[in-house]
């Protein structure tokens, strides 16, 4: 008896626990990735004669509408328009306006449509319907790639805007249409004869208005007379230039520097003072492109400061900085190198930027050492017409461990303030990790000027060239590396690459990659010939 009561007090507590374990919630397993499917549409998908005042669209889950203001659109746009309600797994979609007589509609829901768990986007689907008998049926397919470097872009938005409507670009949102896929691509379909403007907008903001100088356009300069399919359009993207100058930031730095930053980089920079005669030698210090400026007073004085900013002789903004006479400004003397991982490369000198404008080095404070020798023969040269560069040389040695000692008070800036002990630690980079490249480039159309980019590993140029004529590019003692070849069609010969312009119906000056990547390895003389096409 008591071995029986034992075997149920046993199987009681067995089903206990597989009670208690069935009630935890699973964990893990893949994330759903999977965006809501339609199931069914009612009318159909492509009804003509449409005659009815809603459209009920069911899904395989339960879904959400995101920003459907600006994601859902109809086409022909109507004055008022149509109510959008979720009713569980279906979307309700009722006319609150009249429709046109034998007319195509295309209802696109851009990225609305999201599951409930994961906001998976349901992308490019739309719902179109006759009034009539007839169906527009024609299609623009094309891609859509970058003017940088000709590879394709994904998620952009492409559209169309009837002739007659092209004044809204810029200013209302388009309500035909698509996004590029994964490749670039991108197809709008059910269009009616009519001639269009074609734009591709990679955004900022969702709302498929070109409103800021950080998006990317692309347009064709010429106009499409849509009378059949097309396909083959290629829209290259574009970051425009700001024809408008603004001054995007600007301040009085807690050690006494003035800095701006500007939307736009400026050709032939200057700057001048109103109001203001006591200003002597200012030191002034444009960025490469001209799109922003460093400023020291070598007196800090001023109550008001008015600097007017000038392309040429044209004013572009005046802008004005005060202070109190009770401010003060507080420095440390620094500086950055040219150093790649601690080496210097094979025939270079070491080169410091310091923070400061720099008034004298006292050279007998500045060591260079080897282990705790003390070194003779180091050069420190000034590198007008910067305030703040300096070349560092010496017969450098490979396998040696230099240390470079700035005592304290060995560097003065302008303002007085010294120095206190900087160090510096470096080798010099070994010959045999560098290579030559020989780069033969010839023009198939001799009337036209190019110029050539070496593009390294990480897309950055490591060396320009402009060509006019048929010539070999000698590039020595490179980074062992992969690089691109890009050539440049400079049209305006200006030796500068050019972006695009709607407004003046632009485009960006052509790109041409060379397909065939180009690694160099060390102690290795590598030749290389390019032919630019006529056309690319």
């Amino acid at each position: 008896m008591y071995k029986k009561t034992q075997n149920i007090a046993l199987l009681l507590c067995t089903m206990l626990c597989v009670a208690c374990a069935s009630l935890q919630t699973p964990e893990g397993g893949p994330r759903d990735q999977a965006a809501p499917k339609v199931l069914v549409e009612s009318p159909k998908n492509l009804k003509r004669n449409f005659k009815g005042k809603k459209i009920e669209i069911t899904f395989d889950e339960y879904f959400k509408l995101s920003n459907e203001f600006t994601e859902v659109s109809i086409s022909p746009a109507q004055e008022i328009p149509p109510l959008l309600k979720i009713k569980q797994k279906t979307l309700i979609i009722n006319f609150k306006d009249s429709l046109e007589a034998n007319t195509t509609y295309t209802v696109n829901f851009g990225k609305a449509i999201q599951d409930v768990n994961e906001s998976n986007v349901l992308k490019n689907y739309s719902y179109v319907f006759s009034t009539g008998d007839k169906l527009d049926s024609l299609q623009i397919n094309g891609k859509v790639i970058s003017a940088n470097d000709n590879k394709e872009v994904k998620e952009v938005t492409v559209f169309i805007l009837p002739i007659s409507r092209d004044s809204i670009f810029g200013k209302k949102k388009p309500s035909i249409y698509t996004t590029t896929d994964s490749a670039g691509n991108f197809s709008l379909k059910n269009l009616r004869e009519d001639k269009y403007r074609i734009y591709a907008l990679k955004e900022t903001a969702a709302d498929r208005i070109y409103n800021s100088p950080n998006e990317e356009i692309a347009f064709l300069k010429d106009s499409i007379h849509l009378t059949k399919d097309t396909s083959g359009t290629v829209l290259k993207l574009f970051k425009e230039i700001p024809e408008r100058f603004r001054t995007t930031d600007r301040k009085l730095e807690p050690d006494g520097k003035i800095s701006m930053v500007f939307n736009r980089p400026i050709n032939k920079p200057n700057i001048s003072f109103l109001d203001n005669n006591s200003i002597k030698d200012p030191i002034i210090e444009f960025s490469p492109k001209g799109d922003s400026l460093s400023l020291w007073l070598r007196e800090i004085a001023f109550d008001s400061l008015k600097v007017v900013i000038n392309e040429d002789k044209t004013v572009l903004d005046t802008l004005t900085f005060r202070r109190s006479q009770k401010d003060e400004y507080k420095r440390t003397i620094l500086f950055n190198n040219n150093l790649s991982a601690g080496k210097i490369a094979p025939k270079q000198t070491l080169n410091l930027t310091f923070n400061l404008p720099i008034d004298k080095i006292d050279q007998s404070r500045v060591g260079l050492y080897v282990d705790s020798t003390k070194l003779q023969g180091l050069s420190i040269k000034r590198l007008p017409p910067s305030e703040r560069k300096f070349e560092i040389d010496y017969k450098w040695q490979i396998k040696k461990p230099y240390t470079l000692v700035l005592e304290d008070e060995a560097v003065t800036d302008i303002y007085g303030t010294s120095n206190k002990e900087l160090k510096l630690q470096f080798t010099l980079d070994e010959i045999e990790n560098y290579g030559n490249l020989s780069l033969k480039v010839s023009k198939t159309d001799s009337l036209k000027n190019y110029i050539v980019q070496l593009i390294n590993a990480t897309g950055g140029v490591y060396r320009q060239n402009r060509i006019t004529k048929n010539t070999t590019l000698q590039y020595n003692y490179i980074p062992t590396n992969k690089y691109l070849v890009k050539v440049i069609e400079d049209i305006n010969n200006n030796g500068e690459y050019d972006t695009g312009n709607v407004r003046l119906k632009r485009q960006p000056e052509k790109i041409y990659i060379f397909d065939k990547e180009i690694v160099t390895r060390a102690n290795w003389d590598r030749e290389e010939a390019i032919v630019i096409p006529a056309e690319f």
